[in-house]
């Protein structure tokens, strides 16, 4: 399924988590600081970000999270396996193409930033950029739920929301 998407949030979630994906708005290198080194990647305009709560959240923290490196190219840090930090990571985010979701990494430990940490529950989900949209494989309307979101602040409450809510049939 392609959901049209240039510029502003998608959000999709589950039972108790969700991703917020958003695209990026122009080229940039993007510095990843692990424990030993520096590594910059390449981000290319149109390239997704995604923000990752397994465990479920505030939509509004997933995009300013997003809006730190979209917006203000700030660094991703990536702990060392066995950190006591990535504990009280609640969100994670990754830059690429192309994202996998997997529930076999710890959160904010994994410097490949083709894939991020998810729940069961959205981990067949596949997110691909293509085009002015974004291509979802793997997603099934009867446990997920897709919102499309202008720039911005996200709106809060569940009746301020349905005038996003996205049907793939549109």
């Amino acid at each position: 399924m392609k959901v049209p998407l240039s510029s502003g949030y998608l959000l999709i979630r589950g039972d108790t988590s969700f991703f917020l994906v958003a695209r990026s708005k122009e080229t940039f290198a993007l510095p990843i600081e692990t424990s030993d080194a520096e590594v910059f990647q390449g981000v290319h305009r149109g390239d997704l970000i995604v923000v990752s709560a397994p465990e479920g959240g505030d939509p509004e923290q997933a995009r300013l999270l997003c809006e730190l490196v979209r917006s203000y190219r700030q660094p991703l840090v990536v702990l060392p396996k066995g950190h006591p930090g990535t504990s009280r990571l609640r969100m994670v985010l990754s830059v690429a193409p192309r994202i996998m979701p997997r529930t076999d990494i710890v959160r904010g430990t994994h410097p490949d930033q083709d894939v991020i940490c998810s729940s069961g529950e959205l981990s067949r989900l596949e997110m691909a950029a293509e085009g002015e949209s974004v291509s979802l494989s793997g997603f099934d309307p009867e446990t997920m739920t897709l919102w499309v979101f202008p720039l911005g602040p996200l709106p809060t409450g569940s009746a301020s929301m349905d005038e996003y809510l996205f049907s793939p049939g549109r």
